[in-house]
């Protein structure tokens, strides 16, 4: 050693996979020659030695490069000898050190070691003092975290007074591996040794955390698989009990046996044996063994390619659409038209029908007809609301309680593969962030599509050529247009009364009789109060109402007939009590049937809900008759207009659409284009155009002609026919356009009492097309140009 006691020339102790930091009190267990004799020579002197580790543990007489350079100086304190020759001595552990050469290797090694002073005393003392406090508590957390962790030096950490000391300390008891420890001992810097220390407590900390999180739930997931292993256990013991001992096993072989059975192509067949054959090396404990089950048997519950016989009677098919309708000759034509296409050329890819029309109009029950004429297995799905694609192409399986979309579940409900199918209400389906029902319509409805749909759940080509699709519809103003392109519209309008009555006296009542527990000799309605029923308590283009309200008459009805009967045994025991002193006074017996008038109708349906709107029983001024069609059927509105002297402003009332405000401003340009005259009045006077009813939202183009016609009135102060009805678009031009749903307008104008319709001319191939019944007693002039109107309505 020299003057400065910076310099030592000592022995050297190389170890193996061992790392010693200053400030320690350590034991060492040696056996190999050179270190026996390194201890040896210190021992002979004053105990002092170079600690460092060997590079690599295999090499038995490390030279110069094989050792770390930085190590520590040491003082052997204490050497005893144990068995097979093996010494363990105590050595404390003071300074680190680099070594600078290596001056013996034989015998033993000895070298010479430089002191490497520390920086501490460079550090701001706040700024050690955070680093001290920081590596105590995450030593602190160290040890919650690590239970095993030794704390024999926790007093010594929380009492140590230097950094570099504390970061050794802390160092050694750590259970950080030996490149790291050996990184902390090589780092001269404190502050970057320091960062070092946190670096690895804070990793230590964290392992510790996850593995405690995994232990957790490995311990749950444990705990969880024994319960559910008694909870099987004591399942099965109760089955065997029982007598029900099927397990996976016998499901799987269920499942073969019926696959054996089934009517498929040896494509489906494999693909069925594969999932069954998969779920057999599934445990039976598991969920997936149940949703593989339920896959499995949702395949084999479909009619791959089992088909039942069609029966192609076109007669008979013929009588029973007369049974089950009355009227809607042109529907039931057509129907038999498509049967009879189906039966010459025995496919399936036939014009999808698509049954149009309004409320109660018979849409569905035509589509039950057919399938009972055909003898097929009837299924309805109702698509009304429905907005998420799934419902049609059925979940995929990776979902949570994935199903089969609802074409997939008519077809297990039919259990044959060619069934009649109803998609009923299908202008009601939507689109949102769920997806776009009516395009996944589109490959369930066409033929060029349908012969390989596939399910979501399902995932394999199923065959809907064979199914005979026939949808319904209110209207088709909301079915998407390539979806209406796959289909053949066959339009339903609304029943005249004449067959409302026929419908109601044939079909209704004794519908009603039977559903309500009446026979026909308790009750009897009356022709008159058919018709009363239609005009004054119905409102509809359909029947449903109708039926309704015969089934109110028949309730109150029976109510009656309770209340007879018990009346009746009440005073019957009360007559054998009183016969005596003749004090029984009987009320008068219900007399059977019970006829229904139309006088007493009121008594079982309150007041007429509806009135007529008849025709104004003189002219008027400025007020015309239009003729407007809705969901529910044809209906009759007046259109007023009032003058007053203004700035030649056109007031709107009433209600209505932007389709008609343009026709009110259309037609009030037209009139002043055909008054020229006038120009000094349409400058000195307001018009105020009303449509009553204002509650009621109105609109659509077909009022044109009507609020024409009621301002040319109003300014010429020319009165207007009162029983003439009009309906049509106009241009700036005069000219008058086609309109649409002429049939329940003329129906509409026929119940109010009008005997004149103006109707466009390019409307006469729609009229041509009407029963008789319709056009009976209505003056139909056609008009190309609204001069001619004004020349015939106006007085």
């Amino acid at each position: 050693m020299n003057d400065e006691e910076l310099t030592y020339t000592t022995p050297i102790l190389p170890l193996k996979d061992i790392v010693v930091l200053p400030g320690m009190l350590v034991h060492l267990d040696i056996n190999r020659e050179i270190s026996k004799l390194a201890v040896k020579a210190a021992m002979e002197g004053d105990g002092t030695v170079f600690i460092t580790a060997q590079r690599d543990p295999e090499v038995d007489t490390p030279a110069y490069p094989d050792l770390y350079e930085i190590g520590v100086i040491a003082k052997i304190r204490q050497e005893v000898k144990l068995k097979d020759r093996v010494i363990r001595v105590m050595i404390s552990t003071r300074d680190r050190a680099r070594l600078i050469s290596m001056t013996q290797t034989k015998p033993f090694l000895v070298g010479i070691s430089e002191v490497i002073p520390s920086e501490e005393l460079s550090l701001d003392p706040m700024e050690t003092e955070a680093m001290m406090r920081n590596l105590r508590e995450l030593y602190e957390e160290y040890l919650n975290e690590n239970p095993r962790a030794s704390r024999s030096a926790i007093d010594k950490i929380r009492e140590s007074t230097s950094l570099d000391n504390l970061i050794d300390i802390i160092a050694m008891q750590v259970s950080i591996t030996f490149a790291k420890r050996q990184e902390v001992l090589k780092t001269t810097d404190l502050t970057r040794r320091y960062q070092l220390l946190n670096e690895y407590l804070i990793e230590e900390v964290n392992i510790f955390k996850l593995r405690e999180e995994y232990k957790i739930k490995v311990h749950e997931e444990v705990t969880k698989n024994q319960k559910e292993y008694f909870l099987r256990e004591q399942m099965r013991v109760i089955r065997s009990e029982l007598g029900d001992d099927s397990d996976g096993e016998d499901i799987a072989e269920r499942f073969e046996k019926e696959l054996e059975k089934l009517e498929c192509s040896d494509e489906i067949r494999e693909n069925i044996a594969k999932e069954i054959a998969r779920m057999k090396h599934i445990p039976s404990s598991s969920s997936e063994h149940m949703v593989a089950e339920d896959y499995i048997e949702n395949l084999l519950a479909l009619p791959w390619d089992h088909a039942c016989e069609e029966k192609n009677d076109i007669t008979n098919a013929s009588r029973i659409l007369d049974e089950d309708h009355y009227g809607l000759d042109k529907v039931k034509d057509r129907i038999l038209e498509f049967l009879s296409v189906r039966a010459l050329t025995d496919k399936g890819d036939a014009p999808i029908i698509c049954l149009v029309g309004p409320p109660g109009t018979g849409k569905t029950s035509i589509a039950r007809s057919v399938a009972r004429a055909l003898e097929k297995p009837y299924v309805r799905v109702c698509l009304g609301g429905v907005r998420d694609e799934a419902e049609i192409r059925g979940h995929r399986r990776t979902y949570v309680g994935a199903l089969p979309g609802r074409i997939i579940d008519g077809l297990k409900q039919a259990k044959v593969k060619n069934p009649l199918m109803l998609l009923d209400e299908i202008d009601k389906v939507g689109k949102d962030y769920r997806g776009d029902t009516s395009s996944a319509l589109l490959e369930v409805l066409d033929p060029e599509q349908n012969v390989n749909f596939r399910d979501h759940y399902i995932d394999m080509p199923v065959d809907l050529s064979n199914v005979l699709f026939i949808c319904t519809a209110n209207s088709t103003d909301t079915i998407e247009r390539p979806l209406l392109d796959r289909m053949e519209v066959v339009r339903i309008a609304g029943y005249t009364a004449n067959e409302k009555f026929h419908i109601g006296k044939d079909y209704l009542v004794s519908k009603q009789l039977q559903k309500n527990g009446l026979k026909k000799k308790q009750l009897s309605i009356s022709d008159a109060a058919i018709k009363e029923m239609i005009s004054g308590y119905t409102k509809e283009a359909g029947v449903r109402e109708l039926e309704r309200t015969i089934g109110k008459v028949c309730r109150k009805a029976a109510r009656m007939i309770l209340e007879d009967m018990e009346r009746t045994d009440e005073e019957g025991s009360s007559s054998d009590k009183n016969t005596a002193s003749g004090k029984n006074k009987k009320t008068e017996a219900l007399k059977l049937p019970i006829r229904v008038t139309g006088r007493n109708l009121p008594d079982f349906l309150g007041k007429r809900k509806y009135h007529d709107n008849p025709a104004n029983k003189k002219d008027d001024v400025g007020i015309v008759r239009g003729l407007a069609w809705t969901e529910v059927g044809g209906d009759t509105l007046e259109v007023e207009v009032n003058t007053m002297p203004g700035e030649g402003d056109l007031k709107l009332t009433g209600q209505l659409g932007d389709v008609m405000k343009e026709s009110a401003q259309i037609a009030l340009s037209l009139v002043r284009s055909l008054l020229p005259d006038e120009n000094e009045f349409f400058k000195t006077h307001d018009f105020h155009l009303h449509v009553p009813e204002g509650a009621v939202p109105k609109d659509g183009p077909s009022a044109g002609v009507t609020m024409t016609t009621a301002l040319y009135s109003a300014v010429t102060g020319s009165p207007v026919r009162s029983h003439t009805a009009m309906t049509g678009e106009v241009t700036l031009r005069g000219r008058v356009l086609p309109i649409g749903g002429l049939k329940e307008k003329l129906l509409a104008a026929k119940q109010a009492g009008i005997d004149q319709v103006m109707v466009p001319s390019e409307n006469r191939p729609d009229v041509d097309e009407l029963e008789d019944e319709i056009t009976e007693g209505l003056e139909i002039c056609y008009v190309d140009k609204v001069d001619q109107i004004l020349k015939q309505v106006l007085q």
